[in-house]
């Protein structure tokens, strides 16, 4: 089973709000992009949130305006084996310490978890952590297609108040 490996986070010293997902999926890996599979609702979803289109912009440009909004993102796992994208085919995970990780970010106040894996390790990391907002979210992914893209964004717009 191939070993995969996560992206570095894309934070600043500004970041109010951290979204972790778990591991970045294989379209994700080839392109060197956080959620970069066209299935995937994420920046749609993220956008909505922002109330700003960020879908067309260049990917540096995204996380540019990320940062801008004081969004910061990243993963739980820093490495895992697994055949294809889906979190279900995870193996062996080399979850991040997020404890340490959040503690370098003094502007932090909630972290949303984007999906179930995500939310499950995180949660172990990070309930501990007082003065930080906890916040579950459906998974963007277009494999999660229980919760139409509509009742994801309501979901996902919980975020708004930690929105710059």
């Amino acid at each position: 089973m191939p070993l995969k490996f996560a992206f570095p986070p894309s934070v600043d010293a500004d970041t109010r709000l951290l979204i972790l997902g778990s591991l970045p999926g294989d379209a994700s890996i080839r392109q060197g992009e956080y959620y970069a599979h066209r299935g995937n609702a994420f920046w749609h979803l993220l956008g909505d949130v922002l109330d700003e289109d960020v879908r067309g912009l260049p990917y540096a440009m995204r996380l540019k305006r990320l940062k801008a909004r004081a969004v910061g993102l990243w993963d739980v796992i820093e490495s895992a084996e697994r055949e294809g994208s889906l979190d279900g085919s995870i193996r062996g995970a080399e979850l991040r310490d997020l404890g340490l990780f959040v503690s370098r970010l003094p502007a932090l106040k909630a972290v949303a978890f984007n999906g179930k894996t995500a939310a499950l390790h995180g949660r172990k990391q990070l309930g501990s952590q007082t003065g930080l907002t906890l916040i579950d979210l459906p998974s963007s992914s277009g494999a999660y297609a229980s919760l139409s893209r509509e009742k994801k964004a309501e979901a996902w717009r919980t975020l708004r108040p930690w929105v710059a």
